[in-house]
């Protein structure tokens, strides 16, 4: 079974998801998406034909650890991703935002260009923490 991880967004969302095996990163994509429920039906879309689960939504929390209006959202997110019959962990996504530009910069890509690629490379980073964690150990 495949894992999902995923860097909401109020335009774009990075999705990572793992391969068959949930050990390594494999593919990653952003849906362009402002409407929350429609995103949420278009994770779900997107999942359901991956064989994804869990899904791994990024937690934004602040870097002194408190919860700021961005929790909110990906909670909102996380109980329509629920009501639409998914399992959603939440995961403490500080930094990953930050490394990702810093792995564009370090590989000559200019963040701005390469805006899409940013959210894609954050959420393989979510997934990343995610699937090396003890807990994913099955």
């Amino acid at each position: 079974m495949r894992v999902m991880a995923i860097d909401y967004g109020d335009v774009r969302t990075g999705i990572a998801v793992s391969d068959q095996l949930g050990v390594l990163a494999g593919e990653t994509f952003v849906i362009t998406q402002r409407d929350p429920a429609a995103l949420a039906d278009t994770i779900a879309a997107e999942a359901r034909a991956r064989d994804a689960s869990p899904l791994v939504l990024g937690l934004p929390l602040n870097m002194d650890g408190t919860e700021g209006p961005r929790v909110e959202k990906a909670r909102q997110l996380r109980a329509m991703l629920e009501d639409r019959g998914m399992t959603v962990v939440l995961w403490d996504e500080r930094r990953t935002t930050v490394d990702a530009h810093r792995i564009l910069r370090e590989n000559g890509k200019r963040e701005k260009k390469h805006r899409a690629v940013v959210d894609a490379v954050a959420a393989a980073l979510i997934l990343e923490g995610y699937l090396g964690s003890s807990y994913n150990i099955k």
